[in-house]
């Protein structure tokens, strides 16, 4: 594929545009809500228990903590100025092993996350990375599903309103082909190129076997090259029972998505098998939108969708005491994010 036909395919696939050009036509939308909530960031008040609602800045450890050991992976917050033998010391007390995941404790769209094979690649990472990150098990389940729950404050029961499959980004060998050719034959794997070659290397010269696949980015985000499918669709009464039951538990929690790696979707339904990788508050997209079948016109509806679950929860939750965030403080988070996200693509 060539740079035009590839920069033809970013502009005819909307789920390939930047974030702005998706989320700025919906700013009267939100807008609405605001006036409605009289304050432009009610967010907070919809996961009272988790900072800025989950919207932005949060730290993942505090919202682990939050949730039921057994459902998480085992998971320790060390600090990049420690000492690597005093970390992984910590590590093994923990329980975890290499290989194992790293990534920061506030971070976003999955930047600054990696699969760290050995102490070698440790000591890289710890030298990448300034101030607290996570030191995380392996979950080593194939598939990885994520499901939007929404629960109004009093009642029991929740909902869930969207759920994605993600496959992720991989390419499978012919025998003759190296992998970076196999990689510029897919868009969806190009369009990743510069951060493959600067995790691989030379290694993208290999040639795989035939119908050998190889998995470049082993897990589930769509900024890093993960399909997502809409699978919203399988939701059904066994599954909704499993998520309930489980966000019942997480105290002051009420929208937001859950990131879980399971063995197949049968046990998933039937609470076996799994493990959340992940929570996110009210930062969440309904990332089923991003399934290539959808137009921009469904992710839109989609997100409005959401986006009044959330200020209802937020009103409600506002009327029993909950104080929404100041401007001045709105602003200061969103600075924070951005310095912080342009931080964390350099890792």
């Amino acid at each position: 594929m060539n740079y035009f036909k590839l920069k033809l395919h970013r502009l005819t696939h909307w789920e390939y545009w930047p974030f702005e050009l998706v989320y700025y036509p919906l700013f009267p939308v939100w807008l609405y809500f605001a006036f409605k909530a009289k304050s432009f960031f009610f967010f907070n008040a919809a996961n009272p228990s988790i900072k800025n609602g989950g919207m932005a800045m949060e730290s993942k450890k505090e919202i682990y903590d939050l949730i039921p050991e057994q459902f998480i992976p085992k998971t320790i917050l060390v600090d990049s100025n420690e000492s690597t033998e005093e970390i992984l010391s910590k590590t093994k007390a923990a329980g975890i092993s290499f290989p194992l995941i790293a990534k920061p404790d506030i971070g976003m769209k999955a930047f600054a996350v990696y699969k760290i094979a050995d102490k070698k690649e440790f000591v890289e990472y710890q030298n990448k990375i300034a101030g607290k990150f996570l030191v995380q098990e392996l979950i080593t389940f194939e598939n990885e599903v994520g499901i939007f729950f929404v629960r109004f404050p009093d009642e029991k029961q929740g909902k869930i309103t969207g759920i994605v499959s993600k496959e992720f980004l991989s390419v499978s060998g012919n025998g003759v082909d190296t992998i970076e050719q196999l990689i510029k034959r897919n868009p969806r794997s190009y369009f990743q190129l510069n951060e493959l070659k600067k995790k691989y290397g030379d290694f993208l010269n290999a040639v795989l076997r035939d119908a050998e696949e190889f998995i470049l980015v082993p897990y589930g985000s769509h900024t890093r090259g993960a399909k997502f499918v809409d699978f919203t669709s399988k939701q059904n009464e066994k599954l909704l029972q499993t998520i309930n039951n489980i966000c019942s538990t997480i105290k002051g929690f009420y929208f937001g998505r859950l990131d879980i790696r399971y063995n197949t979707f049968e046990e998933l339904c039937a609470g076996e098998k799994f493990s959340i990788i992940e929570i996110n508050g009210a930062g969440s997209e309904p990332t089923h939108i991003y399934d290539p079948r959808h137009t921009i016109l469904f992710a839109w509806k989609e997100i409005i969708r959401h986006w009044r679950m959330l200020y209802q929860i937020s009103n409600i939750n506002k009327k029993k005491g909950v104080s929404y965030m100041s401007f001045k403080e709105g602003k200061e988070m969103l600075r924070a994010n951005s310095e912080l996200e342009a931080l964390l693509k350099l890792i």
